[in-house]
């Protein structure tokens, strides 16, 4: 059979309603939804998707992180399958769409895929990767990080949320541990679809991000320690000041940030204060520092500067510092074969398109250590994600599923 041609499209109202049907699981309070992973609301979401998929057909697996991998048969099984996925557990104040449409997305593939009776010589398997937003528990990007071998299980069972609960005894609870190992599977390649998070496409009126990199990140977190004292009472020469010195810092993120553009980013986005008293001289800030950079050399600059930075700033307020890496991953190249393949879809489509750097963490970036990847990504209104007011158009969803939907075909080889 030769290769679909662009009258062949998804079911547009399909996933939309299907997108809408999971947002009624663990809704938010301003319309977005609050699905953290490992939480009841997140049990009852993979339900759902788990009955979705058996009715189009497909057979369910379940990893050790409670990754689930939903998978449709292809001719001939023995092949290493063409995967596709993302993640369904939101932020506590999180938007429908953010990771959702890249699961519902391949699922719509599936049932398009059933509709016309296209048969794959490779086996396609949508995923539903554990905890992404790492939001109850950190790190962020967290199944797929043990799956690709950067994080280890074991000590990812111990990570705990606020509460004191850990990542292993809620997998148990809510049902959805599996037995089978974490990166036993072997991938032929594996496709995100995602919503851009970020202004750019909608911007510049483009449908398609074609994803050609994912920046890199590092989380410094800071410690600086001053004296508490009276706000009243003490002279200002004599005063150790921590949020002094912790808005020189953040000022100083910034202003390092913009010596790299146009890529480089920068801020400061977690703060806690002590003692927090509105007559008190803060006695110690804790932040952390947030920069990324899709080149690796320009992070590790980055990286170095501000440690400088810091370090000057602290003995000119007299005051001690710490600096403790919580976070990192090095800049991403997607695989170039499966960003063509992307590409050449949108163009035979006819949608716009535009290559772009993702800003944000997905979980394509671990991925892409073990296996061929690659990301789309389609506009988001105003760039605004992680927000409950997060929203895209229905015709932005089926022109990124549209585009999943034949970059697959491509990869997965349909049978005459």
């Amino acid at each position: 059979m030769p290769a679909p041609g662009e009258n062949l499209r998804i079911n547009p109202e399909r996933l939309w309603n299907s997108i809408h049907e999971m947002a009624e699981i663990g809704p938010g309070v301003a319309g977005g939804n609050n699905r953290q992973t490992l939480t009841d609301d997140d049990a009852r979401g993979r339900a759902l998707f788990q009955k979705w998929c058996e009715a189009a057909g497909m057979s369910m697996g379940l990893d050790q992180m409670g990754t689930m991998f939903a998978r449709r048969e292809g001719t001939e099984p023995g092949l290493d399958p063409v995967y596709v996925g993302s993640h369904l557990d939101t932020q506590p104040t999180g938007g429908r769409y953010d990771g959702v449409l890249g699961v519902l997305g391949g699922l719509e593939v599936i049932r398009t895929l059933n509709d016309l009776g296209i048969r794959t010589r490779r086996p396609i398997v949508v995923t539903n990767w554990t905890n992404e937003e790492g939001t109850r528990f950190a790190p962020a990007m967290m199944a797929s990080g043990v799956f690709a071998g950067v994080l280890a299980l074991e000590d990812i069972y111990k990570h705990a949320d606020k509460d004191g609960l850990t990542v292993g005894d809620e997998l148990r609870r809510i049902g959805w541990m599996g037995e089978e190992k974490v990166g036993a599977r072997k991938m032929h390649a594996y496709y995100e679809l995602h919503i851009e998070q970020g202004p750019i496409l909608e911007d510049e009126g483009i449908e398609i991000g074609v994803v050609t990199h994912g920046q890199g990140l590092k989380w410094l977190q800071v410690t600086l320690t001053g004296k508490e004292s009276h706000t009243g009472s003490t002279p200002m020469p004599k005063r150790r000041n921590a949020s002094l010195g912790m808005a020189r810092v953040i000022e100083l993120v910034h202003e390092v940030a913009m010596d790299y553009q146009p890529d480089a980013v920068g801020a400061v986005g977690h703060v806690q204060v002590y003692p927090n008293s509105r007559n008190i001289i803060v006695g110690k800030a804790v932040f952390t520092i947030d920069i990324r950079s899709p080149n690796k050399d320009v992070l590790d600059e980055m990286d170095a500067r501000i440690r400088a930075g810091i370090e000057t700033v602290a003995e000119g307020l007299d005051i001690g510092f710490e600096v403790e890496q919580v976070g990192h991953f090095d800049p991403v190249t997607f695989d170039k074969a499966l960003v063509g393949n992307v590409r050449a879809a949108a163009e035979k489509l006819g949608y716009s398109h535009r290559d772009i750097v993702s800003g944000a963490g997905h979980d394509a970036c671990w991925i892409n250590r073990v296996a061929p990847s690659a990301m789309i990504m389609c506009p988001c209104v105003d760039g605004l994600s992680h927000n409950e007011a997060e929203t895209i158009s229905k015709e932005w969803a089926a022109a990124g599923t549209d585009v999943l939907f034949h970059a697959v075909l491509e990869t997965a080889e349909i049978v005459g």
